[in-house]
């Protein structure tokens, strides 16, 4: 699968000493930053991240940004699965936003660009 991770709030409260967010891989390395996107078809999420990412973005914003990301991961890569399952990492725990099938979101996009 593919997973597209946003923090920025929680990057800015790090820096100032309060929680952040993390990475751990499957060896127990502990990577920090304000992004990140793993698995099979991170390369391709990481490509629609990089391209609309804005560091003064909107919750809105950031989980449209996430939800395209992980829907193009999901299109080209056949290991990532077929349904968005879309978070919103708080400091009070995690808020499920959406559920949303990749292929029906997928042609939805194309009709939009028509």
């Amino acid at each position: 699968g593919s997973y597209a991770v946003f923090g920025k709030q929680w990057y800015q409260r790090r820096v100032r000493g309060g929680p952040g967010l993390y990475y751990v891989d499957s060896d127990g390395q502990r990577t920090t930053n304000y992004m990140f996107s793993v698995g099979s078809g991170s390369t391709y999420a990481y490509g629609g991240m990089d391209t609309g990412y804005r560091y003064e973005m909107s919750v809105e914003e950031a989980c449209e940004l996430g939800k395209k990301a992980i829907m193009h991961a999901g299109h080209r890569d056949a290991m990532s699965g077929g349904v968005v399952n879309l978070y919103h990492m708080r400091e009070d725990g995690w808020v499920k936003v959406s559920q949303t099938d990749i292929s029906q979101m997928y042609y939805q996009s194309l009709e939009e660009k028509k």
